[in-house]
C-alpha cells in the first residue's frame, strides 16, 4: 500500500507541477512521473499478488532500468533514418539533457513490463485448485511467483530452427535492414516488428523464453498482456507528453493530422508491436550476457 501511495503522489505532484507550468515538473514530467508510474504499478501487482520486481527482484530491476537506456537508443538511432519524431524544449546545458536522456530512458522497459504483468493479474486463470482463493483477484501464491509460471520463467527445452524460423530471422533481418539502405519516414513498422522476426526464434532455439515457444505450447497469454501493457503505456506517454514543455513532436506521414495528443492514430498500433520488442530484445540482453532468465515477464 505505501508503495501505490508513493506512487500516485508522485504522479499527481509532478502533473499539477506540469500544468501550472512549474519547474522541474514543466521540463522534466516524463521522467519524474514515469517513476511515480512505475512505483505505483509495482505496488498494485504485489497487492494482487503478493510478489513484484521491486519487491522480490530488486536487482533484476535494476538490470532491466539499466538495460532499457541503451535498448531505446537502438531506435533512436533508426529515427536518424526514419525521422519519425524529435525532441524540444531540451535543456540547454548538455549535462542535464543527458541527465533527462538516460532517466527517461531507463523507464522505458520497466514501465511496460509492470503494466504486462499489472494486466497478467486480471487476466489471470488459476490452475490448480490450491490457487482457488485467488482466482477473484488475480492474486499468485507467494511460492508460485517466485516460480514464475512453471518452464516459462526460467530456461526450457532448446527449440530447433526449423524453415519458419529460418525464415523469420531472415525477414527480421531484411525488415531492420531496409531504413538503413533506404531511409524514409515511410519505414517506421519494419522497425517496430522486425526485432520479433529477427531474435525470438533465436531466444527460442537458445532455450529462453520466447513467444515461439509460447506459440507452440498453445500459449497467448504472455503476447496478449504484452500487447495490453504497451498500448496502456502508448496512451499515457501521449497523455503526458502532450501537455509538457520538454516533449517529444512527431512526423510520422500516414494520417499525420489525424491525432489523439501528439501521436497521428496510425502510430498507436506500434505501441502493442513495441511491447513484444521489448520482450524479445530484452530476453536476447540476458542470453548475450549469460545471466539467467530470472523472473518471468508479462505472466
Amino acid at each position: 500500500m505505501k508503495r501505490i501511495l508513493i506512487g500516485l503522489l508522485v504522479m499527481v505532484v509532478s502533473e499539477i507541477g506540469m500544468l501550472w507550468k512549474l519547474e522541474p515538473f514543466w521540463s522534466w514530467h516524463t521522467p519524474i512521473a514515469w517513476t511515480g508510474y512505475i512505483v505505483f504499478v509495482d505496488g498494485l501487482v504485489y497487492a494482487r499478488r503478493g510478489s513484484s520486481w521491486l519487491s522480490d527482484s530488486p536487482a533484476q530491476f535494476a538490470f532491466l532500468a539499466v538495460v532499457s537506456f541503451p535498448l531505446w537508443l537502438v531506435f533512436e538511432f533508426y529515427n536518424l533514418f526514419i525521422r519519425n519524431w524529435h525532441y524540444i524544449n531540451l535543456p540547454e546545458s548538455a549535462f542535464w539533457r543527458d541527465v533527462g536522456y538516460v532517466w527517461a530512458f531507463a523507464t522505458i522497459w520497466p514501465a511496460i513490463f509492470e503494466t504486462a504483468e499489472l494486466v497478467a493479474s486480471f487476466r489471470a486463470r488459476e490452475r490448480n485448485p490450491a490457487d482457488a482463493g485467488s482466482r477473484t483477484t488475480g492474486r499468485r501464491p507467494r511460492a508460485s511467483a517466485r516460480g514464475q509460471e512453471e518452464g516459462r520463467g526460467q530456461e526450457g527445452p532448446k527449440l530447433k530452427l526449423g524453415a519458419y524460423g529460418k525464415i523469420s530471422i531472415l525477414a527480421g533481418a531484411g525488415m531492420l535492414a531496409w531504413p538503413l539502405v533506404w531511409p524514409s519516414r515511410y519505414l517506421a513498422a519494419p522497425v517496430w516488428l522486425g526485432f520479433i522476426f529477427l531474435l525470438d526464434p533465436l531466444n527460442a532455439c537458445a532455450g529462453r523464453p520466447s513467444l515461439t515457444a509460447d506459440y507452440g505450447l498453445g500459449r497467448l497469454e504472455r503476447a496478449t498482456n504484452l500487447m495490453a501493457g504497451g498500448l496502456v503505456c502508448g496512451l499515457v506517454w501521449e497523455c503526458w507528453n502532450y501537455w509538457a514543455r520538454t516533449k517529444w513532436v512527431y512526423t510520422v506521414p500516414i494520417l499525420e493530422r489525424v491525432k489523439l495528443f501528439e501521436m497521428p492514430l496510425p502510430g498507436y498500433f506500434g505501441f502493442p508491436a513495441f511491447a513484444l520488442e521489448c520482450f524479445t530484445m530484452y530476453v536476447t540482453i540476458r542470453l548475450i550476457l549469460r545471466r539467467s532468465h530470472g523472473r518471468a515477464i508479462a505472466l
